[in-house]
C-alpha cells in the first residue's frame, strides 16, 4: 500500500453530545475508534488537519495510521459526519483493522475510455448508477479504487457488478447475496441528438 495517511489524535475521556459540542467549539473534531477486539475509544483531532486529509479521495479506501497519544493503530475511515450548511466536519468514525482479518470497505469506481468507447463515438452518454462499491478483503489486498473500462460498451449495453475485474483476494460484498444483487454500474444511453438523427 502506498500513500498511507496518518491521523494525529488525542484521547478524550468524556462522551455524549455536550462533550462533542465543547470539542467543536475549540476548533477540533470529536471522533471514535472501535473494533479490533478492543473497547471503543473517544478521540479529538484537529479540524484543519482533517480537512486536508479528506481532500484526498484515497483516504476513504486506505489503511490509515491513527496515532493516539503517541501510540499508532491501523484503521479505516468508516464514517464522516459533516455540517451541510458550513464547511465543517462534525464527527469521524474509525474502525481498527487486523492485518490477518478480512474487512469491508467502500472503494471508489474509476471509469476510463468513456469518450472513446464504442457507444461514446456514436454520441452515447454513460449513465453511472454507482460511484463506489463495498468490497471484502484482507487489508493488504485493499485496492485504492476499481477501474471500469468502457472501451467496448455500446449504446444500449450495461456493465454490472459481476463484470468488474477484481484484484486477487477481493470480493464485492453484495454479490454474495445472490444473482439478483448483480446490479447495474454504468449504462451507455443514447443522447437526445442521436435519437433525433435516427428518427429523421
Amino acid at each position: 500500500m502506498s500513500n498511507v495517511f496518518e491521523f494525529i489524535a488525542n484521547s478524550r475521556g468524556q462522551s455524549g453530545k455536550g462533550a462533542a459540542r465543547r470539542v467543536r467549539r475549540q476548533g477540533d473534531v470529536p471522533a471514535v475508534i472501535y473494533g479490533g477486539h478492543k473497547d471503543p475509544q473517544m478521540l479529538v483531532l484537529n479540524h484543519n488537519d482533517i480537512i486536508k486529509h479528506l481532500d484526498h479521495e484515497a483516504v476513504y479506501s486506505h489503511i490509515l495510521d491513527v496515532t493516539i497519544d503517541g501510540q499508532t493503530e491501523k484503521a479505516v475511515l468508516k464514517g464522516v459526519q459533516r455540517n451541510p450548511a458550513r464547511f465543517q466536519v462534525l464527527h469521524l468514525d474509525f474502525q481498527r483493522v487486523s492485518m490477518s482479518e478480512a474487512l469491508k470497505v467502500h472503494v471508489p469506481l474509476h471509469f476510463v475510455n468513456e469518450s472513446s468507447s464504442v457507444g461514446g463515438k456514436k454520441g452515447g452518454i454513460a449513465a453511472h448508477s454507482m460511484v463506489d462499491v463495498e468490497v471484502s478483503c484482507l487489508p493488504s489486498n485493499l485496492p485504492e479504487y476499481l477501474e471500469i473500462d468502457l472501451a467496448n460498451l455500446d449504446v444500449g449495453e450495461t456493465i454490472h457488478l459481476s463484470d468488474i475485474k477484481l484484484p486477487d483476494g477481493v470480493e464485492i460484498v453484495v454479490l454474495a447475496q445472490g444473482p439478483e444483487h448483480d446490479l447495474p454500474v454504468v449504462s451507455m444511453m443514447s443522447s437526445k441528438a442521436t435519437k433525433d438523427e435516427t428518427s429523421v
